[in-house]
């Protein structure tokens, strides 16, 4: 049986029946002049219908804000139950776009995050929020590629450089020289201003790199500051950096220290992008997959799997 056509809003707070008094609203001004009710009528109905509809705007503004709010407190559910409804209804709209690919890139989604960005970024080039969303989705998509091409949307601002550090150093095809120097400049930049998650990221990416480089003794101390700055961050954010955490670990030779971090990681924040993240590579860890790892990781990649093609 075929559904019944369903009549929807294009607008966040338009409705139909919001539209039916537009119409009515000049109509009755319209015939003011030819013998029917005084225009003030027309005009009367036409505010009623702009206060209904400025109060449904408002309504959706503050949904959207409660999904952000939501994310900020790492109530992954708790956003993404805000946000289907509208994504559902207003799946065009790029605000929309935006809100629902950060819950989904958060609860471990990378994908469809980065289809939803992809999308968003046609029409919010300048939104900060989507160049970072974006270039962290490739990241975490293994897409070193694509993660390099996300970040010409906004290419100085310092989240998108980091995400893309994480990229060159970590995804398949990345380039590991340019991953080292991205964090080298990000590292001298970092002050107590940064936040919290900036600063235990980038020491996440300095163990990385000197792990990369060889040098165990660099990696090692970059690790041990990167575990105290994980301390005070909420759950998602310690899984997160966790998860890098566990992969200078591995880099650096200490597979069963990376086992144990990945682990730690994954009992953070069930269900967020930190989580899904370290049991990827704790699954790498444990499966039958190689895992390169030192200075040789970079040539062994590029001879055992090529760049995925971009989008």
């Amino acid at each position: 049986m075929e559904k019944p056509t369903v009549l929807r809003a294009s607008t966040p707070g338009g409705h139909p029946l919001i539209n039916l008094a537009w119409v009515w609203s000049a109509l009755l001004v319209l015939g003011s002049f030819i013998g029917g009710p005084p225009a003030i009528w027309g005009v009367l109905v036409a505010l009623a219908a702009l206060a209904v509809y400025l109060y449904r705007h408002r309504k959706f503004l503050e949904r959207l804000d409660r999904a952000d709010r939501a994310l900020d407190r790492g109530e992954l559910a708790d956003a993404r139950a805000l946000i289907a409804p509208l994504l559902e209804r207003y799946p065009a709209l790029p605000i929309v776009q935006k809100a629902a690919a950060a819950a989904l890139y958060a609860s471990g989604d990378p994908l469809s995050a980065a289809s939803l960005y992809e999308r968003a970024a046609k029409h919010l080039r300048r939104d900060p929020d989507v160049a970072i969303g974006l270039v962290a989705s490739y990241a975490a998509l293994n897409k070193a590629g694509d993660a390099r091409r996300a970040a010409e949307l906004d290419p100085t601002a310092r989240d998108v450089r980091l995400a893309l550090a994480w990229a060159e150093l970590v995804a398949l095809g990345g380039d590991r020289e340019h991953g080292v120097a991205l964090t080298r400049a990000l590292f001298a930049e970092l002050d107590a201003s940064g936040g919290a998650e900036r600063i235990a990221m980038t020491n996440a990416l300095v163990a990385i790199a000197a792990a990369r480089r060889g040098d165990r003794v660099g990696a090692s101390a970059a690790v041990d500051r990167t575990a105290k700055a994980i301390e005070p961050l909420a759950a998602a954010d310690a899984a997160f950096v966790g998860y890098l955490q566990g992969v200078a670990l591995r880099e650096a030779g200490a597979p069963k220290e990376a086992r144990a971090v990945f682990d730690r990681a994954m009992e953070r924040a069930p269900g967020s992008i930190g989580e899904a993240l370290a049991r990827r590579e704790r699954s790498r860890l444990d499966g039958g997959a190689q895992v390169p790892t030192g200075p040789d990781a970079q040539s062994s990649e590029s001879s055992s799997s090529g760049q995925p093609a971009s989008d």
